[in-house]
């Protein structure tokens, strides 16, 4: 079928467009926010080195969805394929600039003298700004060429793996994590929020129209923000806001028209590449998170009535975040899980390219400052809470009805990830690094084991999500021997750090690499799984041997 029947561009691409640019916007600024607030990096720096590069993954990746778009169409002769949507991955987002970036940062101000100098040189602080950063290329060109490689088997992987094994892990970080995060900046401003959030559930839910056909994402916009700027301006929003938003408004200033990223085609950044292999422990993670992430979002997408290749949504993953890293990106790219919303929304492919374009201008002409001061978040992410809970009502949707509780089981690893992300939080706030404040300093034996306990189990969560569903599932299929097969799995990557680190960052080691007691940890967990796997094993055998009914097969419900 002609491409020329497929309506790639509709009136709902105007929501979804609203909700995928502004999630990447918020990452691009979350990088430069971190940078600065925790390791006072310098904010100008971030903006006309590390931004352009990385908004170019972002614009490689969702033109090539968006031209994946169109091949759907031609192949299936559907004329309403909504694309893929692609963007900056958050955890990873952190993770480089908590365990990357910014230690990269410190240890190269320490090598030039300067780490404890009061009022260094900025001629020595540029060096070490620009050491980071081309260890942070390096990274990110890793990760693309290990993505590269699980391309190769990661449709395999989707055959194998349970539909509630593979929504569910979706599930667990849309509702716990794209929902809630997003809800507290809204609440921040619950005046504002509050109406936003109204207008969003009622267009996008309960399928209410606004007036004139108005999009709710366009309307809550509008209707949020005049909300907004006639509070800013009678000062009833408070004069901290007032006194915050002049100030990003010279930081905004700072990024236009940035040219100094090209400084990357030099190739400079080869000469650091060995010791940016000492984070390989580190980066490699998060690369493998955003692969089962994407074949996750695959099948997410497929539940909905689109059919990608797996193994291709993975290779523009890699691509993007290849081409990334070459244009001085320090974030990589990946499949983001809202497919089915944005789909709900009617979106098609319009919104992926106009996100493309955009994203990709604001970091090369370096206006994306002043969208993010100019747009309130209040007005706007209330789409992500949308997106939040489209995902999980369609992973529960799309899954047999005696699977249900294996979902359920897939967001308990991301409870604890979503505890950590404020642990870190507070201890990573300038005053405690300042004054050497940290969870080891802590007095309370109890306390700090608690506090490792759930790091172990937020470390590699969505990998122990899907397996914890995947596990749950065959158990409920009464097939023990498969779950026994799922917890084997779990032991072996838990014992190298793949899931359950008790080290920040999640790292991958050799259990004897570790200091203290940590290494207990891996053994303890690698050996409960694996006893576990005995057991089932067992139970399976016995199972069959005296002859033990299946449960009857039951369809997804319409």
């Amino acid at each position: 079928m002609s491409t020329k029947h497929y309506h790639w561009a509709a009136l709902g691409d105007i929501n979804a467009f609203f909700g995928l640019m502004l999630d990447n916007i918020a990452g691009l600024l979350l990088l430069v926010g971190l940078l600065a607030g925790v390791f006072e990096f310098d904010t100008k720096f971030a903006l006309r080195y590390m931004l352009p590069g990385t908004a170019i993954g972002v614009l490689v990746g969702d033109l090539l969805f968006f031209w994946m778009a169109f091949s759907l169409a031609r192949r299936t002769g559907h004329k309403h394929v909504t694309a893929m949507p692609l963007g900056l991955d958050t955890p990873s987002t952190f993770g480089m600039v908590f365990f990357v970036l910014g230690p990269a940062y410190i240890e190269a101000k320490r090598q030039l003298g300067i780490a404890d100098v009061a009022n260094p040189n900025p001629e020595l602080v540029h060096q070490a700004a620009m050491y980071t950063w081309h260890i942070g290329i390096c990274a990110i060109f890793v990760s693309g060429l290990f993505k590269f490689v699980c391309a190769l088997g990661s449709n395999l992987v989707r055959r194998v793996m349970p539909r509630a094994g593979l929504l569910g892990s979706l599930a667990a970080v849309a509702l716990v994590l794209i929902s809630f995060l997003p809800l507290l900046e809204i609440l921040n401003f619950p005046v504002v929020g509050f109406v936003s959030l109204a207008i969003i559930l009622t267009t996008l839910i309960a399928q209410v129209r606004l007036p004139f056909r108005i999009p709710g994402a366009l309307g809550a916009f509008l209707i949020g923000g005049a909300i907004y700027y006639g509070m800013l301006v009678t000062g009833t929003l408070g004069q901290p806001v007032v006194g915050e938003f002049k100030e990003n408004l010279e930081v905004a200033r700072l990024a236009l028209l940035p040219h100094e990223w090209l400084t990357v085609f030099r190739f400079e950044w080869l000469e650091v590449f060995p010791q940016s292999l000492t984070y390989l422990p580190i980066v490699i993670p998060f690369a493998l998170g955003t692969v089962v992430g994407g074949i996750d979002c695959t099948e997410s997408a497929a539940a909905a009535g689109d059919e990608f290749d797996t193994g291709q949504v993975i290779g523009v993953e890699a691509f993007a975040t290849f081409v990334a890293s070459l244009c001085g990106g320090v974030i990589q790219t990946t499949p983001y899980i809202g497919h089915p919303a944005y789909k709900m929304m009617g979106g098609r492919a319009a919104y992926t390219l106009a996100t493309a374009l955009f994203v990709g201008g604001a970091g090369l002409l370096g206006y994306i400052g002043y969208l993010y001061v100019v747009i309130p978040k209040a007005t706007v992410f209330p789409i992500l809470v949308f997106i939040g809970l489209e995902i999980t009502a369609q992973s529960f949707h799309a899954t047999p009805r005696r699977h249900y509780a294996a979902v359920a089981l897939a967001c308990v690893p991301a409870l604890a990830a979503l505890a950590l992300i404020f642990v870190d939080k507070i201890f990573g706030d300038p005053v405690m690094f300042a004054n050497n404040i940290s969870i080891d300093k802590l007095q309370g034996a109890t306390l700090r084991h608690e506090l490792l306990t759930v790091r172990v189990l937020a470390n590699g969560f969505i990998v122990t999500s899907l397996i914890w569903a995947s596990a749950l599932a065959a158990l409920i299929d009464r097939r023990l021997w498969l779950a026994a097969v799922y917890f084997a799995v779990a032991a072996a990557f838990s014992l190298f750090g793949v899931i359950h680190s008790p080290l920040p960052g999640s790292p991958m080691f050799l259990p004897w690499q570790l200091k203290d007691h940590l290494w207990q940890v891996p053994v303890q967990y690698a050996g409960g799984y694996l006893l576990v796997a005995v057991v089932l094993l067992a139970w399976g055998c016995w199972q069959r041997w005296v002859a033990v009914p299946l449960p009857p097969d039951e369809e997804v419900e319409p």
